[in-house]
C-alpha cells in the first residue's frame, strides 16, 4: 500500500490530507512533507488521518517530529481522526495528551 497526500490552505490553516499506510516505508514522504510546508511559512497545521489504514511506530515519530517543528515557530499540529484502531494507539502510547485530536476537520479549523 502506498502513501497519498494532498495539501490545501483552509481556514488560515494548511490541511494535510494522508491517505493508504504511514510505515517506515511511507513515514519519509510524510516527513518531507510536513518539513517543506514549516519551511514555507506554513506553522498551523491539520493533520487528516480519516484515511489512513495503518500507522506505527515510524509514523507516530513524523507526527511527534512535525509537532516539534511547528512548536519551535510558535504553531500548532493538530489531528484528525475517529478511527477507533488509530485512536487506540494514541491512546496507548500516550499521545492523547500531545495531540489536539478532532473528529473532522472543520472542528479542527
Amino acid at each position: 500500500m502506498d502513501l497519498s497526500l494532498t495539501t490545501r490552505p483552509e481556514g488560515g490553516r494548511t490541511v494535510v490530507e494522508v491517505g493508504g499506510e504511514i510505515d517506515v516505508y511511507t513515514a519519509p514522504k510524510l516527513r518531507e512533507t510536513i518539513v517543506s510546508l514549516v519551511d514555507a511559512g506554513q506553522y498551523d497545521l491539520v493533520i487528516d488521518l480519516e484515511r489512513v489504514e495503518f500507522l506505527d511506530s515510524t509514523g507516530l515519530g513524523v507526527l511527534v517530529g512535525g509537532l516539534k517543528r511547528v512548536r519551535t515557530h510558535d504553531g500548532s499540529l493538530s489531528l484528525v481522526c475517529t478511527q477507533e484502531r488509530l485512536l487506540k494507539i494514541f491512546r496507548i502510547t500516550g499521545l492523547t495528551k500531545v495531540f489536539e485530536i478532532h473528529p473532522d476537520v472543520a472542528s479542527a479549523i
